[in-house]
């Protein structure tokens, strides 16, 4: 996204955001026992895991929109990250932190989607993801029972044009976190993903709004309550749940 689109949209309410993709492009719904999982204060992660959850709708491989744009206009400069030293660092309120390389990840159970990714400024395509489900991580780490939150964060390495050096991040509820189709993926149309898009490890779901898919995930953290800096997106006027 670049930094003019970044200065132009300042939501503060769903209902603008869900106005704003407009066109009748949402193909289903996720109902609102998800959003309801989300807020409820004694959901735990055992309880959530045997919740029911609808999927979204999924597409066949002849659907995809090849050559998607997904929001790849970048003025900034890109990390670009030594994918042989690259680690995704997994902590918090969990039994067993983790430092996964990319091999180990790409060795943990996959899967693969083809979904409508939509974003908050209209438009919508339908795409495929493959990588490991959200919810294989976090029995992996074991989240203690209080866990309502999950930080993602970036790497860093972006460089605007004033020469300032970031990085984005990210925070989701747990529901949204455990849903079947929640993936950090690695795969994009059947190719590694390509570092415009988010490589080496990108979040992706079909029941959030696109800037929720945060890219470039490197850090993940399991939290009891919502962190100061919410998301970049976020902090600067967009809706928190942002789910469709």
């Amino acid at each position: 996204m670049s930094f003019q689109r970044r200065n132009f949209i300042k939501l503060s309410s769903l209902s603008l955001l869900l106005s704003a993709c407009g066109s009748g492009q949402i193909q289903g719904q996720i109902d609102g026992s998800l959003q309801s999982l989300s807020e409820e204060p004694t959901a735990s992660f055992e309880q959530l895991l045997f919740s029911t959850q609808r999927l979204a709708p999924e597409f066949k491989a002849s659907e995809v929109d090849l050559g998607t744009n997904l929001g790849n206009t970048y003025e900034d400069i890109l990390p670009n990250p030594d994918l042989a030293a690259y680690r995704l660092t997994v902590g918090g309120l969990v039994k067993r932190p983790q430092s996964l390389s990319l091999a180990q990840i790409k060795a943990l159970p996959y899967k693969s989607e083809i979904i409508r990714q939509v974003c908050v400024e209209g438009w919508s395509k339908i795409v495929q993801w493959g990588g490991l489900p959200m919810v294989e991580l976090l029995k992996l780490v074991e989240p203690t029972p209080e866990v309502r939150y999950i930080f993602f964060r970036s790497l860093d390495g972006f460089t605007n044009n004033q020469g300032e050096l970031y990085g984005y991040y990210e925070t989701w509820d747990l529901a949204s976190c455990i849903h079947p189709q929640t993936l950090l993926v690695y795969e994009h149309n059947g190719e590694p993903i390509s570092q415009v898009r988010g490589a080496p490890l990108r979040l992706a779901s079909p029941i959030k709004l696109g800037y929720k898919n945060i890219k470039f995930v490197q850090e993940i953290m399991l939290l009891k309550e919502m962190p100061q800096q919410v998301g970049y997106w976020e902090d600067q006027g967009y809706e928190w749940y942002g789910g469709l």
